[in-house]
């Protein structure tokens, strides 16, 4: 079966879920592309608070569909397509989601996997989980923006240790390395995964994306746009009423 980016919601959370029958969960160009618009669609609407981010049958991503390639790797242009339009495409999507992501990683997170972990707020993996992107193993490097989102995630020893030795590292690792916000027993990281999306849901949907913006800001060298302006919002009167009143908010 082809591969797809399969979107649904319940309430507040959006599920955007990697399907890839027999391989993992690998992604194809199509599946880039699904991804883009999956993202596209939930920034431009605000009925979603938080954006969960799975792989199914146990596994998030195994790297990228290597039947394809032949198609297009062997020629430049072709390349610098994949990457810059299909690949960061999808990536860009994601980094410029002002909705909370959280990632649900299971099995394999390996290339590919490692890039579209890499662009979640908050990752949660089960302990058996290994990570890495052992492309040199098929003669090519990582594309240059896929390999900077990497190193500043996982960290540029890390990307380096991935890359350059074809390291895979277990999930208790990536934990003590900061990739990873939390490592679960396998059976309890799908629950666990869905309770942080859904505190995040909870939680006020203007403070949320004021964060991710600023936070992207910052990352980028840069301060946020106008970063008081939220304060005759109605949310931020509502967090202090509510506080005040000793009541739960109601955002």
């Amino acid at each position: 079966m082809p591969g797809e980016v399969l979107f649904s919601a319940e309430g507040p959370v959006a599920f955007i879920t990697l399907s890839h029958p027999g391989k993992l969960n690998a992604m194809s160009r199509a599946m880039w592309r699904e991804l883009r618009a999956a993202f596209e669609r939930i920034q431009s609407n605000s009925e979603w608070r938080c954006v969960l981010v799975r792989g199914e049958d146990a596994s998030f991503c195994a790297g990228g569909d290597i039947s394809e390639y032949p198609e297009f790797r062997f020629e430049e242009s072709a390349l610098r397509d994949f990457h810059e339009s299909d690949v960061w495409g999808g990536l860009a999507a994601m980094l410029d989601c002002d909705v909370p992501v959280v990632a649900q990683i299971e099995g394999a997170c390996m290339g590919a996997g490692m890039e579209i972990a890499s662009c979640c707020d908050i990752r949660i993996a089960g302990e058996s989980t290994r990570f890495g992107a052992p492309i040199a193993k098929l003669g090519f490097p990582m594309a240059p923006r896929e390999a900077q989102l990497v190193a500043r995630a996982a960290g540029e020893l890390t990307a380096r240790e991935m890359l350059l030795e074809a390291a895979v590292l277990r999930a208790a690792e990536m934990k003590a390395r900061g990739f990873l916000n939390r490592v679960t027993a396998d059976k309890a990281v799908a629950a666990e995964a869905l309770a942080s999306a859904q505190r995040a849901a909870a939680l006020s949907p203007q403070a949320a994306r004021l964060n991710k913006q600023a936070l992207r800001a910052l990352a980028q060298g840069r301060q946020p746009h106008q970063p008081y302006r939220y304060a005759d919002s109605g949310e931020h009167r509502e967090g202090i009423a509510a506080f005040l009143e000793k009541r739960k908010p109601a955002f």
